[in-house]
């Protein structure tokens, strides 16, 4: 699964797919695509969204910052830590609270309290550079017209599933099962209807 801590879409995926673990035999895989670089040089989107653009480069950075220094296991428990905070939390909602989040998150997580410099979006730094290659491999396995989630599922990936609430036991595993049947179809691309919830954290 390719996230971006930021996204409460990409939340709800993630606590799918942690249902799915106990009711299938996979495992997850976790990788870190940010949105900030999606939209990055759009003038079209909205002010309000900018700036949560704006925000969004800190728990990316952070995340892929911990995992260069600490291995890849790190990231899902990061990212449980941010997004527990942010989505079910409510919180985040501006710069100085993202800081507060995110070094919760580093002592939730057991990780050193220093990562959180890695939290200011430097373009062209290592971070930024590891960054945009984690992007870029979710963004090249799905293509550009897509936001997060992305799950890749052996040689195919889709943006999605957007779901809420995020379905439990046997309802995860069957939505696993439904995921798995359009992902092996040869020329499935899309099934899609308007979103009228938000998302449910319960």
């Amino acid at each position: 699964m390719f996230f971006d801590p930021l996204c409460p879409w990409a939340w709800m995926t993630s606590r799918w797919l942690m249902e799915v673990e106990k009711v299938r035999p996979i495992d997850v895989t976790w990788s870190v695509m940010s949105l900030s670089v999606l939209n990055e040089g759009r003038d079209d989107l909205p002010e309000q969204y900018r700036e949560l653009l704006s925000r969004g480069w800190a728990p990316v950075r952070v995340v892929i910052a911990a995992a260069r220094e600490h291995g890849d296991e790190v990231k899902k428990k990061l990212y449980d830590a941010i997004g527990t905070r942010l989505h079910p939390g409510g919180r985040g909602k501006d710069e100085a609270d993202m800081r507060t989040v995110l070094a919760e998150a580093l002592e939730e997580a057991g990780l050193p309290a220093e990562l959180i410099e890695a939290a200011d979006n430097v373009p062209g730094d290592e971070i930024d550079k590891a960054l945009r290659a984690s992007h870029e491999r979710g963004i090249s396995l799905v293509g550009q017209d897509v936001g997060t989630p992305i799950i890749a599922l052996e040689d195919t990936a889709f943006f999605g599933p957007v779901v809420t609430p995020a379905p439990k036991g046997q309802d995860a595993g069957r939505l696993w099962d439904g995921s798995v049947l359009v992902a092996s179809t040869p020329g499935f691309y899309e099934l899609k209807r308007t979103r009228d919830k938000d998302p449910d954290f319960s």
